[in-house]
């Protein structure tokens, strides 16, 4: 179950994360895959990682997210896009 939840949140994290990061390099359709990659990378390591505790969903949810950003964002910095927000 947690699993859907994470692509549902990696493909939006991703999406705005490739918005605020403007440029012509791949499109907002790559940066959603980027985004359920890193999301559903970052899900699982919070899992595996021992992260989650009482709130198991929340830590989960927001590592998820967090992870969907950062590895758009990285993926982005990476291919020369520059932040015009």
């Amino acid at each position: 179950m947690y699993l859907l939840s994470w692509i549902a949140l990696g493909a939006v994290a991703g999406f705005i994360t490739g918005r605020i990061l403007r440029g012509n390099q791949y499109g907002p359709s790559m940066d959603m895959v980027i985004g359920v990659a890193g999301s559903v990378g970052g899900g699982f390591l919070a899992i595996y990682g021992g992260l989650p505790g009482r709130f198991e969903i929340v830590s989960t949810t927001l590592s998820a997210i967090l992870g969907g950003v950062v590895l758009t964002a990285v993926v982005a910095f990476v291919n020369g896009r520059k932040r015009y927000a």
